[in-house]
């Protein structure tokens, strides 16, 4: 029997380990940085009522291809009207094929359908790992939005091997990410 790889594991083991190796100098194709997981997560008010929240596990569910976990508060805060263990949001992480069907989905079809879409910004978080914000979960195709009466936003956080940025930033680029393009003006004299 055989199973056939995901596309972008494939284009991982094909030439984005090859190419890192010559541009990074390494000795060692275990030195090689790599996307470890990829973790969704979406937040909602704890007044949230049930059936709202069941639409949003759905929804998470459809969009990651893995069933999504519902995320408790872990202690009481009363300005904010919260108890312990009450549902406060849902997520999900990915690893393996999955992670790199949804990173496909992600950088071919979701992105590029967000209007005036420009590409993300560059700036990681310091350790090498990449978060985006996306403010409407509708840009994923798996969500069908007739008769839809909740919008959600979420955050989806890439993990990467690496601990820099450059070079996390370098694999994410030859994974295809669709980074924002630093024009600097030309000044005509």
């Amino acid at each position: 029997m055989n199973i056939k790889q995901p596309y972008l594991k494939q284009q991982f083991q094909d030439t984005i380990i090859p190419d890192l190796i010559k541009e990074l100098g390494l000795k060692n194709i275990h030195q090689v940085p790599s996307l470890q997981k990829i973790v969704l997560n979406t937040g909602f008010n704890s007044s949230t009522d049930k059936a709202t929240i069941e639409a949003i596990i759905r929804d998470l569910t459809l969009i990651a291809g893995q069933k999504a976990l519902v995320t408790k508060a872990k202690k009481s805060i009363a300005n904010f009207k919260l108890r312990e263990q009450m549902p406060v949001g849902a997520k999900v992480t990915l690893r393996g094929a999955k992670m790199y069907d949804f990173l496909l989905r992600l950088i071919a079809v979701a992105l590029p359908s967000i209007r005036d879409f420009r590409g993300i910004s560059r700036k990681l978080d310091g350790s090498g790992n990449y978060s985006i914000g996306i403010a409407d979960h509708t840009i994923f195709p798996e969500i069908n939005v007739d008769g839809r009466n909740i919008s959600m936003g979420m955050d989806v956080t890439l993990c990467t091997s690496s601990n820099s940025d450059p070079t996390a930033l370098l694999l994410l680029e030859k994974f295809g990410m669709p980074f924002r393009k630093n024009l600097i003006p030309q000044t005509t004299n």
